[in-house]
């Protein structure tokens, strides 16, 4: 065999081969074409979504739930739409009863009722156009109205109930919307700094009220326990003079004389007078 038919068979083999390889490509191509138009065909609803079913663009009552969905293409196509709790917060000024500025911010946990996603679709549109058209107007109105039932103090001491107002406002403002309210919390409310300075000197000035009412309690107590010692010290005095008879006086000066008469002395001279019983109990009362 010359060279010249070893180069045709080499020229024949790289042909050969090369019309292979154009054949397992084209091949390749027709089966991914064939699943690309097969998952046409198919629709997949992952978890916490539901899918909104569209007919030429025109939303259909039916909505989707989770899993595998035959459909025609072109006719017909989905939007999926998440019903998982989101997470939004939210930063707003308000004013309260006594015009005090009142700067709150709110944690809200919502959802889209998957009953009615196919209705609030038509009506407002996605999650993002949801929340920045429905969820933020909203809580900042209810806020506002809510905090303007109460005062700058009672915003503080009563936030369960400031928190319950909130959360049954929106609740009901959401509604129409198919929005259900899982949890608001206010997270935080602050005030301007005079409003705070003033508080805390309220509180100083009410701490030194306490502390001098403290102060005349204990006064008057002490006055009290004062007089009542007093008066029974003069009740003892009186019970004494009302039992301290001459009888007893007698008595007591008999029982403390020690033997001894008195020496009476004269201007001339001393003397030792014998004295009656009588007499000397008035000489032991002197």
């Amino acid at each position: 065999m010359n060279l010249e038919s070893t180069n045709e068979i080499k020229d024949l083999e790289s042909t050969q081969k090369t019309r292979n390889d154009i054949h397992v490509v084209i091949k390749i191509v027709t089966l991914l074409l064939a699943l690309a138009i097969l998952s046409t065909f198919f629709v997949v609803i992952n978890a916490g979504e539901r899918g909104i079913l569209m007919k030429f663009g025109e939303v259909q009552e039916q909505i989707l739930g989770e899993g595998l969905h035959l459909l025609i293409p072109i006719v017909q196509t989905v939007e999926p739409v998440s019903v998982r709790v989101q997470n939004q917060e939210i930063s707003a000024e308000a004013s309260s009863k006594d015009l005090q500025d009142v700067y709150a911010d709110v944690a809200l946990n919502w959802h889209l009722i998957p009953e009615k996603v196919n209705i609030i679709f038509q009506r407002v549109g996605n999650a993002l156009v949801i929340t920045n058209s429905i969820i933020n107007p909203a809580v900042e109105e209810v806020l506002k109205a809510v905090m303007a039932q109460y005062t700058a103090e009672e915003i503080i001491t009563r936030r369960g109930e400031v928190k319950a107002g909130l959360d049954h406002a929106l609740t009901e403002r959401l509604a129409s919307y198919y929005i259900a309210v899982d949890d608001i919390s206010l997270v935080h409310a602050h005030f301007s700094e005079r409003f705070s300075d003033a508080v805390e000197a309220k509180q100083v000035a009410e701490q030194e009220a306490k502390r001098a009412e403290f102060i005349a309690r204990k006064a008057v107590r002490q006055a009290e326990a004062r007089v009542n010692l007093a008066k029974g010290e003069a009740e003892a005095q009186r019970l004494i003079r009302e039992t301290l008879t001459p009888e007893l006086l007698k008595k007591q000066a008999v029982e403390r004389w020690d033997g001894k008469l008195p020496l009476i002395v004269g201007d001339e001279t001393a003397k030792l007078l014998e004295l009656g019983l009588d007499d000397l109990v008035k000489s032991s009362q002197k």
